[in-house]
């Protein structure tokens, strides 16, 4: 009995990333962000939740720069870091 395996018979159909694609930063237009963000996470123990508020900047970088689709932040997991920001902001009377 033969143990080779026949593997022509499957194929791989590669497929893009459900987000699309994520351009690099050639010109560092967003890198004082990862900078803080990087620097968070060192000083937090690499604990990536105390570091949100500056993910979130990051990621607010890279879309105001079109290195990502725009997308909203609540759909990007910072719902409860928007509502925090909305509250903070004194209401005119």
């Amino acid at each position: 009995m033969s143990t080779a395996m026949n593997f022509s018979n499957k194929s791989f159909t590669p497929r893009p990333p459900d987000k699309g694609a994520f351009p690099l930063d050639h010109f560092g237009e967003c890198s004082a962000f990862k900078e803080r963000f990087m620097e968070c996470l060192h000083h937090s123990g690499y604990e990536s939740a105390a570091c949100r508020q500056s993910a979130m900047a990051y990621l607010e970088c890279r879309m105001d720069r079109q290195l990502m689709a725009n997308e909203p932040l609540e759909k990007l997991g910072f719902k409860d870091l928007i509502n925090e920001k909305s509250e903070e902001k004194p209401e005119k009377s």
